[in-house]
């Protein structure tokens, strides 16, 4: 006890400990209000859609999450969006957050609403 009241004293940081894919998962459900369907949210992944800048989150992401993509305007690579391949993928609510934001308004030209995003995340998660 004694170590960590000096370490705060002295305004040493200590580790942030990131949540897991499961408590993302978890909060995204509760926020939906409902279980989150796996089947809905690899609907929502490998669909096509009109009106946004991207017609499909495979267009950047590739078929499979596991695997690398490429951005299909800048062509930068994209690490794994599954967390069996990447381990920080859906380990901090802000980035999650971020990315949904961003890349449903790119593919759906709109947000996401708390199912879709919960549906998602059950399916890339599962992996």
């Amino acid at each position: 006890m004694k170590t960590l009241v000096a370490a705060l004293l002295m305004g040493i940081a200590l580790p942030a400990y990131a949540d897991t894919p499961a408590q993302i998962l978890d909060r995204l459900q509760t926020e939906a209000g409902t279980t989150a369907s796996r089947e809905r949210g690899k609907q929502l992944y490998h669909g096509k859609f009109r009106g946004g800048k991207t017609e499909s989150c495979a267009t950047c992401h590739t078929v499979n999450p596991q695997e690398a993509g490429r951005h299909a305007r800048t062509n930068k690579t994209i690490e794994p969006l599954a967390p069996s391949a990447n381990r920080e993928r859906f380990t901090d609510p802000e980035k999650v957050e971020k990315w949904f934001k961003r890349n449903c308004n790119d593919v759906l030209s709109r947000s996401c609403t708390a199912r879709e995003k919960a549906d998602f995340a059950a399916y890339v998660i599962a992996q």
